[in-house]
C-alpha cells in the first residue's frame, strides 16, 4: 500500500470552498528586488457559492510582493473590490443560512496572523436579491474595509 505525501493529505483537508476558488489573472503593480522575487500585484480570484447555484464571485486583492510576500509571511494590504454575477438560473438552497449576520462563503488570509478578507451572503427576501459583503478582519479607524454585490434571483 502507498502512502500519499503529507503536501496531498494536506490538500485533501481544505475546505470545498477553497478548493474551488480560482485564481483568474493577476497584474504586476510594482516591481520588487530587480524581478528576483514576486512582485506587488493585485490578483483577480473567483469563487461560487455553495448554496447558491447560478452564483459566481470575482474579488481582486492585492497582494504584496517581495521576499516576505514570496515566502508567505508578508501582511497584503486590506484593498479589495468585489463583483458577483448570475451565470445560470439563479437558486438558493433551503441550506442557506438567512438572518442579519449572513453566511461566510470565502475567506482568504492576507497575513501570517489574524487577518483575512471575507465574503459574507445575506439574502434579502422582500426585494428578492442575494448580497454579497466583502470585508476585511482587520479594523482601520474603527471600522473595516468593505465592498458590496448584490444580484437578482430570478
Amino acid at each position: 500500500m502507498r502512502l500519499l505525501p503529507l503536501a496531498t493529505l494536506l490538500l485533501l483537508a481544505l475546505p470545498a470552498a477553497a478548493q474551488e476558488t480560482k485564481e483568474i489573472g493577476h497584474v504586476n503593480t510594482a516591481l520588487t528586488n530587480l524581478g528576483l522575487t514576486r512582485s506587488h500585484r493585485v490578483v483577480i480570484e473567483r469563487f461560487d457559492d455553495p448554496e447558491v447555484q447560478g452564483v459566481s464571485c470575482y474579488i481582486s486583492q492585492a497582494r504584496t510582493g517581495g521576499l516576505s510576500g514570496m515566502v508567505g509571511i508578508a501582511e497584503d494590504p486590506a484593498r479589495f473590490s468585489l463583483s458577483c454575477t448570475a451565470t445560470g438560473p439563479v437558486r438558493v438552497t433551503e441550506g442557506a443560512r438567512r438572518g442579519e449576520r449572513g453566511e461566510r462563503v470565502y475567506e482568504s488570509d492576507t497575513s501570517l496572523f489574524f487577518k483575512e478578507t471575507r465574503v459574507h451572503r445575506f439574502l434579502d427576501e422582500e426585494r428578492n436579491v442575494i448580497i454579497y459583503m466583502a470585508w476585511s478582519t482587520k479594523l482601520v479607524d474603527g471600522s473595516p474595509y468593505n465592498a458590496v454585490s448584490v444580484v437578482p434571483i430570478r
